[in-house]
């Protein structure tokens, strides 16, 4: 995916699990060092440092209370568990 859509997919993925009721959600965004394509001006590791930009923007904010870490057995610091708000 690129960045756009990666965006686009996780504001999705989170509108659905918010109006489904539920509060925590774990968001896997890979620690960027086993990318595969590491030519040209491919960054490591884009999404692990993006996804919690996004989290502060307008749109996100309507639904996330706030981040943490995942625990090791969750994928430790490539992975978030993001707690949304209760639905209205």
């Amino acid at each position: 995916m690129t960045q756009a859509q990666a965006h686009t997919a996780l504001l999705g993925f989170l509108r659905r699990a918010h109006a489904d009721g539920v509060r925590t959600v774990l968001v896997v965004t890979g620690k960027g060092l086993g990318s595969r394509d590491h030519s040209q001006d491919h960054e490591r590791g884009v999404l692990r440092r993006q996804v919690p930009m996004w989290l502060a923007l307008p749109e996100f904010r309507l639904l996330v209370v706030g981040f943490d870490a995942a625990h090791v057995g969750h994928g430790g610091e490539g992975a978030l568990y993001v707690r949304l708000r209760r639905p209205c």
